[in-house]
């Protein structure tokens, strides 16, 4: 019957094998259970009345593993929330779920957080160059004022992630949608974008110039004209995008500098760039 009494403790803990604080929990849970059946034998039970009776006396054993699993949970997320200020360079975080986790102010160059779930963390102020972000999901993240030299974003989730200040020489972004992102006084000059389609993205106060955005995507996007000298949209696609005036000094330079060969885009953004002097000649026109 002691078998039967442990397949039933394991059949109870199977789901939660993974958390190592319901270990100890299941120990002490089948001892006390073996005392409790021994106890009812020795009363003149049957096995099946005592062993029935035994699970009985425990209760609601199932909610209170549950109870203990989601607290260890809590527990664990915590310990990986407050990374900040540490000296972590080459880690491994690889496919971590560290959700609003706080890594400011840290040395995380040369870290790897391939598939990592980041949702909501800040990287603010730390150093974050070489580090890989491949197919991780930084929604809602910041990083703001910091380096990220030479670090890979490609086909990583960004969702109102927020790059501020931030060093991005060498900085890829490959094969991404980039979804309600900020780019604010940053310079993008030596930054690879390739594949990528912007939606909702704000160059706020960012140097673009000589990037070549060929054949990408920008839906919704907002540019700031003067950061935009010898920029290349050949065979993009623009829709509903607009060009801010942020300043007069060498406006004119800088608009007749950017090419739109082959691009295609909606009337309203044809229009507004031919208003401004752009070369929209080689353009074609969406219905």
């Amino acid at each position: 019957m002691n078998d039967t009494l442990t397949n039933y403790v394991n059949g109870v803990f199977a789901p939660y094998d993974e958390v190592k604080s319901t270990t100890e929990l299941k120990a002490d849970l089948l001892s006390d259970l073996q005392e409790r059946f021994r106890e009812l034998k020795a009363e003149g039970k049957d096995d099946e009345t005592a062993f029935a009776m035994t699970i009985e006396s425990i209760g609601d054993i199932e909610q209170t593993v549950r109870e203990v699993t989601n607290l260890s949970h809590s527990l664990e997320r915590q310990v990986v929330t407050n990374l900040s200020a540490s000296h972590l360079p080459q880690s491994d975080f690889a496919d971590v779920v560290a959700q609003k986790s706080n890594f400011q102010g840290s040395a995380l160059r040369g870290s790897d957080f391939t598939g990592a779930d980041l949702t909501g963390s800040s990287f603010r102020g730390s150093d974050v160059r070489e580090a890989n972000f491949t197919r991780a999901n930084l929604t809602d993240c910041d990083f703001s004022v910091l380096d990220l030299v030479d670090a890979n974003f490609s086909e990583a989730i960004l969702v109102r992630t927020n790059f501020s200040k931030s060093g991005l020489v060498g900085t890829k972004f490959v094969g991404i949608k980039l979804t309600d992102v900020n780019f604010t006084k940053t310079d993008l000059r030596k930054t690879t974008f390739e594949r990528c389609t912007f939606l909702g993205v704000n160059f706020a106060s960012s140097d673009l110039s000589g990037q070549r955005l060929d054949g990408q995507t920008f839906l919704g996007v907002t540019f700031d004209l003067p950061a935009l000298r010898d920029v290349s949209f050949q065979g993009a696609t623009l829709k509903n995008v607009s060009f801010r005036q942020t300043g007069i000094w060498s406006l004119k330079r800088a608009i007749q500098s950017i090419r739109f060969d082959g691009a295609m885009m909606d009337k309203l953004t044809y229009a507004a760039l031919k208003g401004i002097g752009a070369d929209v000649s080689k353009v074609t026109v969406l219905s």
